[in-house]
C-alpha cells in the first residue's frame, strides 16, 4: 500500500508543482520520490528481516530493518537540504518564480492530505502490531509528509492572498521538518545497530528479577534489541552446594520474570556458583559482629535448600540483657546479614548468654592420670597441662601434639576423644579446653 501511495503522490505533486510553478509542491514531489524508494526498501527489508535464524545469523535477520531505516533517513536528509537551499534562493530573490494558486492546486493538496492520512495510519498500526522499526520509520516519514503538505497548502493560501514568497516559505518549512525527522530516525536506529541498552527495558527486567521470592543473586544483565525484539543475557549465582535441578529451577524463574516484564524477549540465563564459600562466611560473620552487643559468633552453618541458601549461627550476648532486648539484637543481626549477603534466603539465630568473668587460681591437680589418657590416645604425652580453680569449678587446659600434615578434622576428632575420656575419668571437672598444635 505504501509503494502504491508513494507512486501516486509523486505523480500528483510533480504534475501540480510543474503546472502551477509551486516550489512547495515540487519539494513535496521530491519528498514523495524518496518515499517511493524508502517504501520499496522497507518492503524488501521486512521480508528479509522476518526470515528465521540460520547458521550465519544466529540472532535472526531483524537488523535489516534498522539498516534500511538508516539508509532512508540519510536519503531524506540529503534531499531536504537540497530543497531547503532552493527555497532560500527563492526567498533571497536569486531565483524568480510565478506561482499559480488556482483552485485545482487546492484540490490536489486535499487529495494528497487524504492519502497521507490513510497511509500514516496503516503504517503506524502495522508497526505497533509487529514491533517493526522499518514500519515505524515509514509511519513517521508519512506523518512528516502530512505536515509538509499542510504547510504547502498554507503557502498556496498565502500566495492567493497576495504574498508570493509564501510558497518558498512552505518549501523551507518542509525541508526543515524532514531534516529533524530524519535526524531522530537516524539516532534511534544507530542506537539499535550499536547494541545500545534500552534503558526502560533494562530497568523493567532488573526490577522483575530482584523482585523474585526467594531472591536470586543477579551477577549480570545485558539487553539489546533488533527487529522489534529484545535479547536478554542474564547471569545469576547459586550456592556451590546446590544441585543441578536447583540451579535449573532458579534459571526458569528468572526467565519467566523477564518474559513477564518484556513479552516476546529471547532470554538466555547462565548459572554459576556464588564463589568461595569461605568468602560468604566471612561476610556473614563480619555483618553479625558489626551489630552492637554481639560478643561472639560461632557454629555458623550454610545450608542449600530448594528455597535458596539458608544460614544458621549462634550468637553470644551479655547475660544481663532481657529476652526482649536479646531478640531485638538478633533481628538486627538477621537484617545486617541480609544486607551483606543478599543471596541468603533465610537466617536462623540461636542466642546464648556470654559467661561473666570469673576469678581463677592455678592449682596442682592429678596430672598423672590425664597424661596417661592423652598418651594412650595420641601416642605422645601432652606438651602442656594446667589446672585452674574458678567459681564455676575446675578447668583443665591441655595441649596435644599432632602431626602437622593431618587434617583439621582429624586433629579435632583426636582432641574430642581425649576430652571425653578425661571427663569420664574425672566427672568433677567443670570444663576441659584441649588445644592441638603441630
Amino acid at each position: 500500500m505504501s509503494v502504491y501511495a508513494a507512486a501516486a503522490l509523486l505523480a500528483i505533486k510533480l504534475a501540480t508543482g510543474v503546472a502551477a510553478g509551486s516550489l512547495g509542491f515540487v519539494s513535496e514531489a521530491l519528498h514523495s520520490g524518496t518515499d517511493l524508494v524508502a517504501a520499496l526498501l522497507t518492503f524488501f527489508a521486512v521480508g528479509y528481516a522476518v526470515k528465521p535464524a540460520d547458521a550465519s545469523h544466529s540472532y535472526g535477520h531483524g537488523k535489516a530493518e534498522h539498516l534500511t531505516a538508516l539508509a532512508e533517513a540519510s536519503v531524506l536528509a540529503l534531499v531536504s537540504v537540497a530543497v531547503g537551499a532552493l527555497a532560500v534562493s527563492h526567498l533571497a530573490g536569486w531565483i524568480e518564480s510565478d506561482v499559480d494558486a488556482a483552485w485545482w492546486t487546492f484540490a490536489a493538496a486535499g487529495l494528497v492530505i487524504a492519502i497521507d492520512v490513510s497511509r500514516t495510519i496503516v503504517s503506524y498500526r502495522g508497526a505497533r502490531r509487529h514491533g517493526s522499526a522499518a514500519l515505524l520509520s515509514n509511519a513517521l516519514h508519512f506523518g512528516s509528509d502530512l505536515a509538509g503538505t499542510v504547510a504547502v497548502l498554507l503557502g498556496l493560501v498565502a500566495v492567493r492572498a497576495g504574498w508570493p514568497k509564501g510558497d518558498a516559505v512552505a518549501a523551507l518549512f518542509v525541508a526543515l521538518l524532514v531534516v529533524v525527522a530524519a535526524g531522530r530516525l537516524m539516532s534511534r536506529n544507530i542506537a539499535v545497530l550499536m547494541d545500545r541498552a534500552p534503558a526502560g527495558a533494562v530497568d523493567a527486567a532488573r526490577h522483575a528479577i530482584e523482585g523474585l521470592t526467594p531472591p536470586v543473586a543477579l551477577r549480570r544483565l545485558r539487553l539489546r534489541q533488533a527487529g522489534g525484539r529484545t535479547f536478554a543475557d542474564v547471569v545469576i549465582a547459586v550456592s556451590p552446594g546446590a544441585a543441578v535441578g536447583q540451579g535449573h529451577a532458579a534459571a526458569d524463574r528468572v526467565e519467566s520474570a523477564v518474559h513477564g516484564a518484556l513479552p516476546g524477549a529471547d532470554v538466555v540465563v547462565h548459572v554459576e556458583p556464588m564463589g568461595d564459600e569461605s568468602a560468604l562466611r566471612e561476610r556473614i560473620h563480619a555483618a553479625a559482629m558489626g551489630v552492637s552487643h554481639v560478643r561472639e559468633v560461632h557454629n555458623l552453618a550454610l545450608i542449600a535448600t530448594d528455597e535458596g541458601m539458608e544460614v544458621s549461627l549462634h550468637l553470644k550476648l551479655p547475660g544481663g540483657l532481657t529476652v526482649s532486648e536479646a531478640h531485638a539484637i538478633a533481628d538486627r543481626v538477621e537484617r545486617a546479614i541480609a544486607g551483606a549477603a543478599p543471596e541468603v534466603a533465610a537466617v536462623q539465630t540461636h542466642i546464648e548468654p556470654l559467661g561473666e568473668e570469673a576469678a581463677g587460681t592455678e592449682i596442682d591437680g592429678d596430672a598423672r592420670e590425664i597424661e596417661e589418657i592423652a598418651t594412650r590416645l595420641t601416642g605422645a604425652p601432652p606438651r602442656n597441662l594446667r589446672f585452674l580453680r574458678t567459681d564455676e569449678g575446675l578447668v583443665v587446659f591441655l595441649t596435644l601434639a599432632v602431626d602437622g600434615a593431618s587434617t583439621l578434622a582429624a586433629a579435632h576428632e583426636r582432641a574430642s576423644a581425649v576430652e571425653v575420656a578425661v571427663r569420664d575419668a574425672h566427672p568433677e571437672i567443670a570444663e576441659i579446653i584441649v588445644h592441638t598444635e603441630p
